[in-house]
């Protein structure tokens, strides 16, 4: 199998099939890719998603406080800022295109299936180290730029192609890469570098196969508005 998020993720993706392919080839994103996806449908998605990208700034930034080197540090704060400053941005663009403005963006009212991960997402952070913070990270972060990718490459139309363009771009995939190395580096400096002998490592799969279920979940709120 490649590798091209790293070690620890693609092993992490083998663990959780067939959650990873329900995940990333959801009905939802074969929507986005035939651009078949009802826009009523995305738009909800939008807006829960900003909130979940909310959360989930904040998760990145506890990664701070998690960090044990100045190495770790910057990759969370350089996470961060893609998220404050580039993800978000796309979200409040497409909204206000339709006449969602900002402030009624910040004001979704977040549902029970958005609740549920954040909250997991953070209770992880809270909890555990950053290893366990990262393995629930982990696949929001590359299944969104699989997705991206494998879009970049499949899609029938372009009534999508504000999203797939920035989850499949390389600014994205950059940030997939430094967060895979990011993960790599944070299991051998903790563990080992035979981080998979640990007693540690099938908790950590079973958090990041959680966090998968979760997004499963997360496409499956956003088919009903």
């Amino acid at each position: 199998m490649s590798e091209p998020y790293g070690k620890a993720f693609s092993l992490m993706r083998a663990e959780a099939e067939p959650a990873w392919r329900a995940y990333t080839h959801h009905a939802f994103v074969e929507g986005l890719k035939a651009g078949t996806l009802p826009r009523e449908a995305f738009l909800h998605y939008l807006q829960q998603d900003y909130v979940f990208l909310i959360h989930f700034s904040r998760a990145w930034a506890l990664a701070v406080v998690k960090s044990e080197t100045h190495s770790e540090m910057l990759a969370a704060v350089g996470t961060v800022n893609a998220l404050v400053a580039e993800e978000m941005q796309l979200h409040i663009g497409i909204c206000e295109a339709a006449g969602i403005s900002q402030e009624a963006l910040f004001a979704t009212r977040e549902r029970a299936e958005n609740l549920a991960y954040t909250r997991f997402v953070l209770e992880a952070g809270y909890s555990g180290d950053l290893l366990d913070l990262l393995a629930a990270l982990a696949p929001c972060v590359m299944g969104y730029g699989e997705i991206g990718k494998r879009l970049t490459a499949e899609a029938t139309s372009t009534l999508y192609g504000d999203w797939i363009d920035t989850y499949g771009g390389d600014d994205y995939q950059a940030a997939c890469k430094a967060v895979g190395t990011l993960l790599d580096d944070a299991l051998e400096r903790r563990l080992s570098a035979e981080f998979t002998s640990s007693p540690r490592w099938s908790r950590l799969c079973q958090t990041f196969h959680t966090a998968t279920e979760l997004e499963v979940g997360f496409w499956q709120m956003g088919l009903t508005p």
